[in-house]
């Protein structure tokens, strides 16, 4: 938990730059006026001391702290704040216990919870009591979309307010403050135009990062004077030049890497753009994807292996988790590759594109009740572990669809190469006609259950 403004770390300079120039009023806040400005609802129910629980949803930098702290200051309320990185069901608890006893006296309790999509289904059910019932108010902050990472009963309880990206103007206007005020620079830095430029450019709408590259900077000039090639240097340290696209092109460094079976490309790539402030979910989702478009089931543990650092980022957390998301980078520039999944999901695809509406064989339909027998529905299916093979030969496809074109074309690479032997002969032996393979009878007097 902490204070509302850690006013003891920003008045001895302790807290980085970005930390003390937070506003303290809702006077000083830049930016998001279509969500806080005047006339707007949410700026209206903060004017008249009123503010539901929210959930603040924006890119990096974008004042989602800012805004919550400065609306709990509006309206007088105590603040707690918690980060759903370390904090669980117990503190959540906690914190509704302490402000029911502070309602019963009066008070009101702002809860403040950090990257809230890292809550788990349970962890998000522990704050619905306290929000229905108003004990606490619930402002989260997340980067990620809320509709895919919280449950609808906590969300249905929020105001969703959408934050954006900040724009040039308002960087600048940062920056500025940031120079000039006593919790800042306090006017013994100056800037040169050009690097104030820089600085704005590569922010990409994130206030944080452009402080925390200005507070580099500035702390190697000499005699305060900054230029721009102390702001690019310092850039390169925390963050890409998006306005460049050099983020994108590191993604595709790192891609191409593992694709092309490089492990030492794929490390560097992978800790370049982590010690540069990328997202590590980002780079660990792409691990995910790349498993299964690149590698597929070349090496059956590809997928498991990158789901697994995935896991281990949200339960560790960085600068530790850096081992597992390493280890899976290397595990997939070393793997054997296979782009047949991502083939059959294409082909799959356009054959549902092509004849979505094909019907299903009678033979493969519902049998489980009453009058289905007389509708066709599942007679001539023959049950695989009825024979001996654990498959006999019938039609899954519909009529539309069969013989038009082969979705999944395995590669011999890896563990693959079995997988496509197999599926070549059991496609060959299925070509010898319904109830017969290779010569064997297969009848559709098989015994055994005949599941749906």
């Amino acid at each position: 938990m902490s204070t509302l403004f850690d006013a003891a770390r920003e008045r001895d300079g302790q807290a980085p730059l970005a930390a003390r120039m937070r506003p303290r009023t809702l006077a000083e806040y830049v930016g998001q006026l279509h969500a806080i400005g005047t006339g707007t609802p949410l700026g209206d129910l903060v004017g008249r001391g009123v503010v539901p629980s929210l959930v603040l949803w924006g890119p990096p930098g974008t004042g989602k702290t800012s805004l919550a702290r400065v609306i709990a200051h509006e309206v007088a309320a105590h603040w707690i704040e918690l980060s759903a990185v370390n904090a669980g069901v117990k503190d959540v608890r906690a914190v509704v216990a302490d402000a029911a006893n502070r309602r019963d006296v009066g008070g009101r309790t702002i809860l403040f919870l950090d990257e809230i999509h890292r809550f788990n289904k349970s962890q998000q059910d522990a704050l619905l009591p306290g929000v229905e019932d108003g004990t606490i108010t619930l402002i989260g902050a997340t980067t990620e979309n809320p509709y895919f990472e919280l449950n609808a009963p906590l969300l249905s309880r929020c105001t969703l307010v959408r934050l954006q990206a900040l724009a040039d103007d308002e960087v600048r206007i940062i920056l500025q403050a940031a120079l000039d005020d006593d919790r800042g620079l306090a006017g013994q830095v100056v800037v040169d135009p050009e690097a104030t430029d820089h600085l704005v450019a590569v922010a990409d709408g994130d206030a944080r990062a452009a402080l925390t590259a200005l507070e580099v900077a500035a702390a190697v000039a000499n005699d305060g004077h900054v230029t721009l090639e102390l702001v690019a240097d310092a850039i390169t340290r925390f963050r890409y030049d998006r306005a460049d696209d050099n983020h994108y092109d590191q993604v595709s460094a790192f891609i191409k890497s593992m694709r092309g079976s490089d492990p030492d490309a794929s490390v560097y790539w992978l800790l370049r753009m982590l010690e540069s402030g990328e997202d590590p979910r980002f780079l660990a989702r792409r691990m995910v994807i790349f498993a299964s478009e690149d590698v597929g089931l070349a090496d059956r543990m590809a997928l498991p292996t990158a789901v697994a650092a995935f896991e281990a980022l949200d339960r560790v957390g960085l600068p530790e988790a850096r081992f597992a998301l390493v280890h899976a980078a290397v595990a997939l520039a070393t793997a054997p590759k296979s782009n047949s999944v991502a083939r059959a999901l294409v082909a799959g695809l356009d054959a549902v594109a092509r004849h979505g509406n094909a019907p299903v064989p009678d033979h493969l339909r519902d049998s489980h009740y009453k009058g289905a027998s007389r509708l066709g529905h599942g007679i001539g299916y023959r049950y695989p572990h009825d024979d001996p093979r654990g498959w006999v030969p019938q039609q899954y496809l519909p009529d539309a669809v069969m013989g038009r074109a082969r979705i999944y074309e395995p590669s011999v690479h890896g563990n693959e190469g079995p997988v496509a032997t197999r599926v070549d002969e059991l496609r060959a032996r299925g070509d010898n006609g319904p109830g017969e393979v290779a010569g064997d009878p297969v009848g559709d007097a098989a015994g055994g259950p005949q599941p749906a």
